[in-house]
This record gives structure tokens, sequence and C-alpha cells, in this order.
């Protein structure tokens, strides 16, 4: 029996499976893992503890579980981030996470005046945000210039897995977009002026597009690992790009809402769309592009919730069903890591406002769910607002087991979603990437098993909660500015 395997590495877990031809997941694996917080704004990992060690201990775990002959590999991961590396693949510093990790504020501003703001969002197709690689290059030169020295390779978490496993220095078109300002979105390839003048000196990887085959494991990475030597490994891409592969969001008009530890958003465009408020990306597949939003703060909301009240999921959720629409008078603003898409303000803070003595912990854990769903309007309007139009609304990942939180999305925003029959995620589509470099059809391994359709009454009672949400933001933006420049003073960078 042959097999594909794909991995992915999150933010706070990896996982792995492994899947038939005709698309039948025969084995899966997990590895919950931290994020290190070591100042105020900084995300970091460490690469060989939870990269490496994840994806060995996933291998080790699948390949002998399997019992079958793994004909190819995919891996995806967190996106985009910054692993500073010698010319060996060695790390010199943990990684610099996605933009939830907003640490290049200076920088942002520092390009953005070097290039100019219209400039970067024309050529790049997404502005300067936290999201960015350009500026967090231009931080590590400033800050740590002994790193910044010695960096031969820009890595990623799929492409330091692919170099480990191959040798080969390569990234995928989709991940490569996303370094900004060093990437020309229209001729999709290097800007290779900027990326001079951003990181003077530093060889940029290969580019090749996620299906690609473009290196076999080698000998040594298949004794470490269990895999068998000579296995083709393709290029893979960014975690919620392969997300969107697994649920078949491949075509214009697709779209998929990722429910995981942040909210993640991507459609699927035949024509690059700036917008100022979202990111234009390549897509998966040659010829397509995407718009890009995520927020930086969903189910690490709801973790935080259940850390600080008690109980455990199920029973928040049981609870929180039973509470009304408008969580009886609460209101919340999600941004507890700041906020990415479409405001883009990494001093955005996290609000809830209404609290009254009667409130209690079903209140504000329904609250914070029906927060993030209208911040899923907000970028969905925003997509609207850039061209994009989209006709079908997939949604994946863990946030959507129980049915609540899909049914406060649907119904904040007025659209049905499709669950597809697997919700495990990137690593499936992952497992589609390997099939599909292999030559096989994967249309058909993860068909739609319901739908969540919205009751138009309930979605008229969400509108004047949203309008206010929005307004909410406005009204305490310079409130929250404040309190995050003195949680900077109480930690300040060295």
């Amino acid at each position: 029996m042959s097999v594909f395997l794909g991995i992915d590495i999150g933010t706070s877990a990896s996982k792995g499976v492994l899947v038939r031809a005709d698309g039948t997941v025969v084995a899966r694996a997990e590895r919950a893992h931290a994020v290190s917080t070591p100042r105020p704004g900084w995300v970091e990992h460490d690469a060989e503890a939870v990269w490496w060690s994840d994806f060995i201990a996933i291998t080790t775990e699948l390949v002998g579980a399997g019992g079958a002959d793994v004909d190819g590999l995919a891996v995806s991961g967190i996106g985009p981030c910054l692993l500073p590396a010698d010319g060996a693949g060695n790390p010199l510093r943990p990684a610099v996470l996605y933009g939830v990790d907003t640490r290049a504020t200076a920088e942002i501003a520092e390009l953005n005046a070097e290039f100019g703001a219209d400039a970067v969002l024309d050529r790049a197709g997404s502005p300067l945000t936290s999201q960015a690689v350009g500026p967090k290059l231009r931080w590590l030169a400033r800050h740590e210039p002994r790193v910044a020295d010695r960096t031969e390779l820009l890595l990623m978490a799929s492409s330091f897995l692919v170099h480990r496993l191959t040798g080969r220095y390569v990234l995928d078109h989709q991940s490569a977009s996303q370094c900004v300002p060093l990437y020309d979105l229209r001729k999709r390839e290097w800007a290779a002026d900027w990326a001079e003048a951003v990181a003077p000196g530093l060889a940029l990887p290969e580019l090749a597009w996620p299906t690609e085959i473009v290196g076999r494991v080698s000998t040594a990475a298949a004794a470490a690992t269990g895999l068998p030597a000579g296995l083709p490994v393709t290029t893979g891409t960014i975690d919620a790009w392969a997300e969107a592969e697994s649920v078949g969001v491949r075509a214009p008009g697709d779209a998929m809402v990722m429910y995981g530890t942040t909210m993640f958003l991507v459609q699927v465009l035949t024509e690059p769309v700036p917008h100022p408020g979202l990111w234009g990306t390549c897509g998966t597949w040659p010829g397509t592009y995407t718009l890009a939003a995520g927020m930086a703060t969903s189910g690490a909301v709801t973790e935080w919730l259940r850390d600080l009240v008690g109980g455990d999921y199920t029973e928040l959720v049981t609870e929180a069903a039973a509470v009304p629409a408008g969580s009886r008078g609460l209101l919340a603003l999600p941004y507890f890591a700041g906020e990415r898409t479409p405001l883009f303000d990494p001093d955005a803070r996290g609000v809830v406002a209404g609290l009254t003595l009667r409130h209690g912990r079903a209140e504000l854990y329904r609250a914070a769910l029906e927060s993030i769903a209208y911040g899923v309007r907000h970028n969905l309007e925003a997509m609207t607002e850039a061209g994009g139009q989209a006709r079908r609304l997939v949604a994946v990942g863990g946030g959507t087991k129980g049915g609540l939180w899909t049914r406060i999305v649907s119904e904040v925003t007025g659209l049905p979603q499709q669950l597809p029959a697997d919700t495990v995620g990137a690593c499936l589509g992952d497992a589609m990437l390997a099939a599909t470099a292999a030559g096989l059809d994967t249309s058909a391994w993860n068909p739609v098993a319901d739908t969540v359709v919205p009751d138009p009454a309930r979605t008229a009672d969400y509108e004047p909660y949203y309008r206010r949400y929005r307004e909410l933001y406005t009204a305490t933006a310079e409130i929250a500015h404040f309190l995050a420049a003195e949680q900077r003073r109480a930690h300040p960078p060295s």
C-alpha cells in the first residue's frame, strides 16, 4: 500500500497524516508545543526544539505505524517567518514568527519612507506590516548585527525542513510573496533591488511552486527521521494555504476561514488586487493570486479565557450556547496581541465593554466568540471592497468542532459555511500537494460533509452589535496605544 505523508508546523502544535492515494487517512499524529514571548511584541520558536524535533517525532510515529511505502512528502508551516541560518542551515537565533510578532514597527515606518508606501503596495501587493519579513531583516541588522553578519540563509518553517531533508535552499512563490518588500508580485520574482537595499549581500532562495518536487531525502536525514532515503520532497508552503488546499479552495471565488490559534482567511483570485488593509499574495498554483487576512488572535483568546475562568472547552461551549446573541449586553475587542488585518495596529489591545456583576464566564466566553466573528466580518467586507467576491466559504480548523463558533460566525456575517468531512487541516493539504506532485488527482479527497446556514433573524440581532464593535475600536484606540506604550516601558528591549 502506497501512502503520502503531510506534516504541518503550527503555532501551538505540529500535525501529520498518512493518506492513501484514494484520500483515506490511515494514520495521524500530533505534538503540542509553545511559543516563546521573551518581550512584549516578540513571538518566537526555537527551530531545532520545535520545528525539527516535532518533525522527527511525527515521522517516527507515522512511518512506524503506517505499514506502507511512503511515495511522497510535503511540509508546511507558520509563516511568513524569519529564521536566520548559517550556510549549513543551522539556526543562528530563534525564528521570528509571522504578524503576531510586532517588534519591527520602527523599521516598517523607515522602509515606507524609503520606498514609498504606495509603491510597496503596488509592487509587492501588500502593505508593510508586522506580517512582512523585510522590516524584520532590517531589525535584525540593527539590533543583532553579529547574527545578521553570519546569516547566509533566509528560512521559514517549511523551507527549513526542506533544506534539512534535501539540502536544497528553496522557497515557494506563495511564501516568497509575503517577504514584503523583497518580492515583485506581478513579475513573480524577487525584487532584487529592494532586497539588496533591505538585506545587503543576503542570497535569497530559489523559487518554486508548492507542488514541485525539489529534492529527495538524504541518507543523513533518513537516519534521523526514519523516512526512506530518496523519498521525493515537494516545496511545500505556508500553513494557511496548505489548509485551503485541504478543503478544495482552489478556484476563483473560493474562500477559506481557518479557525485556529489565530484566525486566517484566504480568497482565490485570477489577478492581484492590492488593498491597504489586506495581504495580496501569489496563490498555491501558477496563475492564481489570493487575498489574505489574518486576525492576531482567535483560539488564543478562548484558551486564555479558559485558563482564567476554569473548566474545559466542552463546558464553556455548552454554557455559552445557552446565552442569547449579544452575550447579554457584552461587547469585546479580541485584540489581545494587537491586530493584523484590516487594522494593522500592533498597539491595539483587548477590551470587554458592558461588564456588570451579573455577567459570568458563559457570557464572557460567548462575547469572545462573537468578537472574533465580528473580526471575520470586518475582513470579509475589506475583501469585497478590494474587488474580491467570496462565492463559496469553507470553514476548517480546530475551532469548527462543537458547532457554536461556526454558527456564530455565519450568523454575524450572514453567510453559509461549508464544513469538509475532515478538518485536520494543513497536514492533509500537504499530503494532497505531495500526491499532486506524483501525478494524482486529489479533488475528491475531502468532500463537503455539512453546511452551516445562518438564521436571518439572528443576523439582524447582531447588526447593531457589529456597528458598535467597529465604533469601539475607534473610541478606545488612543487609550489602548497609551497602555501598549506603558507595557513596553515595563519590558524595554535590550
